[in-house]
């Protein structure tokens, strides 16, 4: 049985994703940084819910290895954790810009770099990294927090392609 570890799933494209993958038969790991306020994806035999907040340096590392310690294996990590922050940048709070960067573009990178010694020592995994439109195409008006971290995530992910592409 194939197992999913997904950020962000108390809501969105994260519940729909996890429910997906649970009705598929796969074991999900399914996080959020508040696990105590789910009702609906408990309902799922095959869909664990693990407390992760991706800005936690010491929460990632402890359901890495929660998740790891349950199901033995992971074939794919979805981070899809994300917010966004929309508004004039000449106005926006430095807590708002950091915590942009934070969630959307550090949190991804948190994870990838706690799986990828797990995916090496299994010679295989897969990461999708969820971004937005407004990282691929042109920037939105009061939009520069978000397209900032969104086109972050995908410079990452382009640059991963060829890291961590096979020879």
């Amino acid at each position: 049985m194939k197992t999913i570890f997904i950020t962000g799933t108390s809501s969105g494209l994260g519940k729909l994703t996890a429910k997906h993958f649970a009705k598929q038969g796969w074991n999900v790991a399914a996080t959020m940084r508040t696990p105590e306020k789910e009702t609906e994806l408990t309902q799922y035999s095959n869909i664990t819910i693990f407390k992760l907040d991706v800005t936690d340096l010491e929460q990632v590392k402890a359901a890495t290895t929660d998740v790891i310690d349950k199901f033995g294996k992971i074939d794919v990590v979805v981070n899809n954790a994300g917010m966004g922050t929309y508004g004039a940048l000449e106005l926006a709070k430095e807590d708002d810009i950091d915590w942009q960067f934070a969630v959307n573009t550090r949190g991804p990178i948190n994870i990838i770099r706690s799986f990828l010694p797990h995916f090496r020592e299994n010679n295989g995994g897969m990461f999708i990294n969820i971004s937005s439109f407004m990282g691929i195409t042109t920037a939105s008006p009061l939009g520069s927090l978000y397209n900032m971290s969104k086109f972050a995530l995908e410079g990452l992910t382009e640059g991963l392609y060829y890291e961590l592409k096979p020879t």
